[in-house]
This record gives C-alpha cells, sequence and structure tokens, in this order.
C-alpha cells in the first residue's frame, strides 16, 4: 500500500486529493486534508476518478475500423500509418481548410493538451477549428478582450472577502465553480453569512446555490442583460456610483443605461421594479460587493452584452480590482505586472458556408455540420476530435452526427468509444487521469486565491503520454511520416518556448515537466518545477492583489466600460423590451454535481439513484398540459424532438423547462455499458444551431422555445380494428 497525492482533474475547483493504491489497484481516494486549497473538500466526481481508471470500457489500446465499419483492436504503429497513410493526402489534395480539428472540454484539464495542442494546430494550418468554447464561455472571454485587452485577464469574485456576492445564471455548489476556481463553495459561501454578508442568486431555477443563498431571485430565462443595465440606471440614477481613474467609459454607460429603468424591464425579466431597485442599491452600499455570471448568463443571446455588463457593475461600484470585490488572480506561469493571452482576436477570417467570424483562433462549432456538408472548395473532408463528444454537447446534434458520417476520414484521441467517437476511422486512448502528471495552467488564472500545485503521475502506463501522441500527429499533418523522431520534436518545443521566455530548459526533463518548468520560472514567482515537487500538497502564493492598470493590455491602458461593439449591441437589447414570446414555454440547462458534461456517465456511483435526466416541470404548467410526474414528456423545439420523465417541481419558475445537458447515450455502436443502462434524452437535439450570440458565435443553449406534451397525448391514436 501507498499513499499519493494529486489535484482531481475532472472539473475546475482543482480538489487535492489523497489516492491510496495497492499496486495498480485505486483502493480508497479522500480528500487531501493538507491540500492548500481544499483543505479536504472533495465532491462525489472525485471519488470517482479511481473507477474511471479501472472502468473495463475505457480504451486501453488504438481502435481501427475496417471495411465493414466495426472497430478491431490495432497497435500503435498500425494506427498511426493509418493516419500517416490518409490525411496528409486530404490536405494536399484540398488544402489544409479541409481538416477540422474539435477540442472537448476536458482538454482545459490536460497538462498535455494545453501545451502540444497548440504545435499540433499550428502544423495542421487549418482555419477550421472549434472547441467546447462556444457552447460554454467565449462571451465572457469576449467582453474581458474588449473591456481588459485579453480573453485570460478575467476577474473572479474575492470569496474570501466579500460582504455581498450577486450571482447570475450560475450554480457553483453544483458546477464547483466556473471561470472561478474555487474548491468548497459551500463552505465559502457559508462564511459570507457568518460574517454577516448576503448572497443573493438570480436564476429561473431554485438551484443547490439559490436553496443555500439569503436571496433567491427568479428570472425569465436569457433576461439577464435587462436585468443588469437596470442595476446600472438605478446606481447612477442614485448616485452611487464609484468610479476608479484607470476606469474609461462611465460616462457612456450612464447615457445607454439610462433607457433601462426597473420599470421598463420589469415586465420582461419577471422581476418586479421594487425588487430591482432594492437590489441596485444593496450591492452599491455594501462594503466590499462582487457580481459573478457564468454558464446562464453567457449561453443566451446576450451572452456577451450580460458578461460586459457583470463586470460593469463591479467597477461603478469600485468592487473592480479592489479586495472583496472582482479580482484578476495571478498564477505561477503568468507574468506580474502584464496581461495574458491573445487579445483582440476576432474576425481574422470567416466560416466558409455562413460567413461567422473567427473569434479566438476559433470558428462557431455550431457551423461544424454545414462545414462538413457542404460541397465546395475548402469543404471539410476530415476531421481530428481531442477529449470531446460534439455529437452530445453541440447544438443541433442529430445534424452532425448525420453529418460525421460523411467524412473522409475521422480520428479521435479519446477513452471510450462515445456518440461521437464511434465515427471514428481510428481512436488513440490516452492514459487515464491517474497514469499522467498534472498541473493547471488555464485554471489557476481563475482561481479565488493565488496557489501552484503540481502532481506526478500516480500509476505507471505502458501506453504512450498523451504529449506524444500529439506531438506524432503533428509530425505525420507536416508530411514527416509516423516514425518520426518524438524526442526531437520535444525538444524543438521546448527550445522554442524557451527562447521566448528567455530562459534555459532543463536538460534533465522531457515532455511538459520540462515545459512547465520553463514557464513557472519565466513566471510571477520565480518558482521551479522542483519546488512544486517538494510540495506535494501544493504551494500556497497568497490571496489576490490589485493588479490594475499594469495587468490591462487595452489601446487606452484603462478598464473600458463601453468598447464600440459591445455598446453597439445595446441597441439589440433595447429591442428586446418590446418583444412578447407569447407565453411560450422557455428550455434552460441544469447542472448536476455528480455529472460534468457527458464523459462521466459511465462511472456506477456518479450516475446511481433517482434519474439525473428528467425533465423539471412547474407544477401550474403540469397541470395546464397534462404532464403527470415521472411520466414521459414530449420537447419539441424548432429543429427536432425527444422524450424523458417529467420531474414536477416548484424549484423552476412557471413557463420554464429544465433539462441537463451531455445526455443520451444510446447511440448504436457505443461502448459505455454503464451510461447506455442510464441513456437518458440529449437536450442539443433541440437547440438550433442556427442562433448564434453574434459578438462570440456561442450557441444559444438557454431560453429556446419549446413546445411540451405528456407522451401518450402527442402519440396518434390507434387506427380502429
Amino acid at each position: 500500500m501507498r499513499t499519493a497525492y494529486r489535484t482531481c482533474p475532472l472539473c475546475e475547483a482543482t480538489c487535492g486529493l489523497e489516492v491510496t493504491v495497492d499496486g495498480d489497484e485505486v483502493v480508497q481516494i479522500r480528500g487531501d486534508s493538507a491540500d492548500v486549497f481544499s483543505r479536504g473538500f472533495l465532491c462525489p466526481k472525485g471519488v470517482g476518478l479511481g473507477a474511471i481508471h479501472h472502468d473495463p470500457d475505457r480504451l486501453r489500446t488504438p481502435l481501427v475500423k475496417g471495411p465493414g465499419g466495426e472497430f478491431r483492436e490495432a497497435s500503435w504503429d498500425e494506427a498511426f500509418a493509418l493516419v500517416a497513410e490518409r490525411l496528409p493526402a486530404l490536405r494536399a489534395a484540398h488544402g489544409p481548410d479541409a481538416v477540422a480539428a474539435y477540442y472537448g472540454n476536458p482538454s482545459a484539464h490536460s497538462l498535455a493538451n494545453l501545451l502540444y495542442g497548440p504545435v499540433l494546430l499550428r502544423t495542421l494550418g487549418t482555419k477550421n477549428v472549434f472547441s467546447a468554447s462556444t457552447v460554454d464561455q467565449f462571451p465572457k472571454s469576449v467582453a474581458a478582450a474588449h473591456m481588459f485587452g485579453s480573453g485570460l485577464v478575467v476577474p473572479v469574485p474575492d470569496l474570501d472577502r466579500t460582504q455581498h456576492l450577486l450571482v447570475l445564471g450560475a450554480n457553483p455548489l453544483a458546477s464547483n465553480g466556473s471561470l472561478m476556481t474555487a474548491p468548497d463553495v459551500r463552505g465559502r459561501l457559508r462564511a459570507i453569512q457568518a460574517r454577516g454578508g448576503k448572497v443573493v442568486v438570480v436564476d429561473p431555477r431554485r438551484t443547490r446555490t439559490a436553496r443555500l443563498a439569503d436571496e433567491h431571485v427568479p428570472i425569465r430565462p436569457g433576461t439577464d442583460a435587462l436585468l443588469l443595465m437596470a442595476l446600472v440606471h438605478v446606481i447612477f440614477a442614485e448616485g452611487l456610483d464609484t468610479v476608479a481613474e484607470h476606469v474609461a467609459g462611465a460616462g457612456e454607460v450612464a447615457e445607454l443605461a439610462r433607457g433601462f429603468p426597473p420599470e421598463a424591464v420589469a415586465a420582461a425579466t419577471g422581476i418586479d421594479a421594487g425588487t430591482i431597485r432594492r437590489m441596485a442599491i444593496e450591492l452599491a452600499s455594501a462594503e466590499r460587493a462582487a457580481v459573478y455570471g457564468r454558464i446562464g448568463t453567457t449561453t443566451q443571446r446576450f451572452g456577451t452584452t450580460a458578461s460586459r455588463l457583470v463586470d460593469v457593475l463591479n467597477a461603478i461600484t469600485g468592487n473592480l480590482d479592489r479586495p472583496g470585490g472582482a479580482m484578476f488572480p495571478l498564477s505561477a506561469t503568468a507574468k506580474r505586472g502584464t496581461g495574458s493571452g491573445r487579445g483582440r482576436a476576432f474576425g481574422r477570417w470567416t466560416s466558409r458556408v455562413r460567413g461567422a467570424p473567427e473569434v479566438f483562433g476559433e470558428l462557431p462549432v455550431a457551423c461544424l455540420a454545414e462545414e462538413i456538408e457542404t460541397p465546395g472548395d475548402g469543404q471539410v473532408r476530415a476531421l481530428l476530435t481531442i477529449a470531446g463528444n460534439p455529437v452530445v454537447s453541440t447544438p443541433d446534434s442529430a445534424r452532425l452526427d448525420a453529418a460525421l458520417a460523411q467524412l473522409e476520414l475521422m480520428v479521435s484521441v479519446d477513452i471510450y468509444v462515445n456518440e461521437t467517437t464511434r465515427h471514428a476511422d481510428v481512436i488513440l486512448p490516452a492514459p487515464s487521469p491517474l497514469e499522467k502528471s498534472h498541473y493547471d495552467v488555464a485554471l489557476y488564472g481563475f482561481a479565488v486565491r493565488n496557489v501552484a500545485n503540481y502532481s506526478p503521475a500516480v500509476l505507471e502506463t505502458e501506453m504512450p503520454q498523451e504529449w506524444e501522441t500529439l506531438l506524432r500527429l503533428a509530425a505525420i499533418a507536416g508530411g514527416a511520416g509516423p516514425d518520426a523522431d518524438v524526442a526531437a520534436l520535444d525538444d524543438m518545443v521546448a527550445a522554442d518556448l524557451a527562447r521566448r521566455e528567455g530562459v534555459e530548459p532543463d536538460p534533465g526533463r522531457r515532455g511538459p515537466e520540462r515545459l512547465l518548468d520553463i514557464m513557472l520560472r519565466a513566471g510571477a514567482y520565480g518558482l521551479t518545477l522542483a519546488d512544486l515537487e517538494a510540495a506535494p500538497h501544493g504551494l500556497d502564493l497568497g490571496p489576490l492583489e490589485p493588479r490594475l492598470p499594469q495587468a490591462l493590455k487595452t489601446p487606452s491602458g484603462k478598464v473600458e466600460l463601453a468598447p464600440a461593439p459591445l455598446v453597439a449591441d445595446v441597441e439589440r437589447l433595447r429591442e428586446a423590451l418590446a418583444e412578447d414570446d407569447g407565453g411560450a414555454m422557455l428550455l434552460i440547462g441544469r447542472r448536476h454535481l455528480r455529472s460534468n458534461n457527458s464523459w462521466m456517465h459511465n462511472v456506477p456511483k456518479l450516475v446511481s439513484g433517482p434519474p439525473q435526466c428528467t425533465a423539471h416541470v412547474h407544477p401550474d404548467d403540469a397541470a395546464r398540459l397534462g404532464i403527470a410526474d415521472g411520466e414521459p414528456v414530449r420537447v419539441t423545439s424548432r429543429v427536432g424532438t425527444i422524450e424523458l420523465p417529467a420531474e414536477i417541481t416548484e424549484d423552476v419558475m412557471p413557463g420554464v423547462v429544465s433539462i441537463p445537458h451531455g445526455w443520451g447515450h444510446d447511440a448504436p455502436g457505443v461502448r459505455m455499458s454503464v451510461a447506455r443502462e442510464h441513456a437518458g434524452a440529449n437536450s442539443n437535439v433541440l437547440t438550433d444551431g442556427e442562433v448564434l450570440e453574434p459578438l462570440s458565435g456561442t450557441a444559444v443553449l438557454n431560453g429556446i422555445p419549446v413546445e411540451l406534451a405528456p407522451v401518450a397525448a402527442a402519440r396518434p391514436a390507434p387506427a380502429a380494428l
């Protein structure tokens, strides 16, 4: 028996784990009480890490598809040889844009993917890059790029010091935080209350977070931007604004907000004017306050405007970049005093079919199906997926599912045969999370406290590491063939990074560890990887500190509250005041503590108990529509129909139906036996790939008009005998 310590890679909380192993068997996983950040906190997902490692359905050898469409096991050399035979030929015949790449959510939690994925993309040279970002956080990133100069300079609530927290469209007790790395959110919110503060949650559903909060304010889906604009209106109208010297555009924001008094937005939002006015005054009057909006605000039709207004509120209440407000983390791989990221990278090219603009080097994933289906120059003929399941997690799923079958080549790096990878010609497995090293390069940039924690692999594996697979694919894409010298390629990558960072690479290291060591030595604290290796429970680098204006990368050197593209969107928001949805039922998503997107449903403990994939319907709507608790209901949108059990609950407001995404595991060929037993329904069959948030290209996943009917009533009556 031995004990190893590592950071959980399954969500954004970065909790410390204590892993007990006996040989190659994981005996127990529990929270690491000595972890400098999580202090022993652990959610059910972390406990399931051992089950993922031992899962008999997890791939351990490459699969290639034969002429009959059936997978068979293959050697690594055979699998790479097949890719080398077909991928360069496609690129040569049809150009680099004939090959598309899709990166799934787990890539953001993978040290290898974050460091070597860009190498592969540069070698592919394609403009057809897609990821889960355009069904997730891009509106927040776009707003940050305009306001702060970089999509990675994002303020987070200083949870441990705030006195007033306003949460919109987020359920951090289920998600463990999102663009807010914060283990034990429940404990942190209770601490706010214990020190006399207040937590307010604005959400169409009474979530786990809303139940804990001091106040829950139900809101009509998709109207958060209207509420936020009304809060801004009240703060300026009442003279409660406090604007720092390094903030520009406050006057223009005040003028824009004049047309959105609480009385004007009350009907659209479903929140009475008096409540809105009180919320604004309490926020502005609090000693230390922070506003936090997440996926419910980003995956709606005003996602970028809502994201901007969240930080406008933080700025005009004097709470931006001050303790207890919304602050900018400084991770160990970032530079002190300067912002990081790609800046304002928008619209440098557009998608071929509908002309959707690029954002941060990516196109909207809602465009992927049409790029495969539509003949012509630049048609996508090959697809590479990395740790992704877009058939379940992206819009208009049935259309994408059909489109993937038309590809001439599909290669996937994944641990499962899922709804997407079943279409692949070659699947290259990756080690389990316990078989590879880990460091949260991305997530520490959103942490509510500055920390650093490196985890070596807990268990050994004979399969190639993920970074080796990515480099080998890059070599094939670059024409070097399947037998390229991966070590030499890695030396080139390390030398290039060391040159840019101005440090010498450690000759005793290789792979992600060598790159991470370079980044740490060039980073804000001058650490080395050896420092982290000597601290298995992590290093506490201290509370968040003020970083403005030094961290800004805007042309003016100030926080720009009123950038022109975002100001122009206010007219679209103004038009929404006059809209009438005709009383349509509106679809929203739902988080669950034991689930994270689509890939954890093959762990028995995480899907045990009552069904998680149900349609939450308010009792008034159920009575009106003849829907019974536990009985199947048919949900229909403009683009699709699904059936699933109804769950009648007052936790959702009238006129709203809530369905979690990431389910629908009953497709032919899926090799996830536990998930198939708990298949659920794929809510993204209902989402419309034609409807995108215009500033970020993000799919609109919340506030979708749908019709509900009991399944028995929806089916035609049997013919008379």
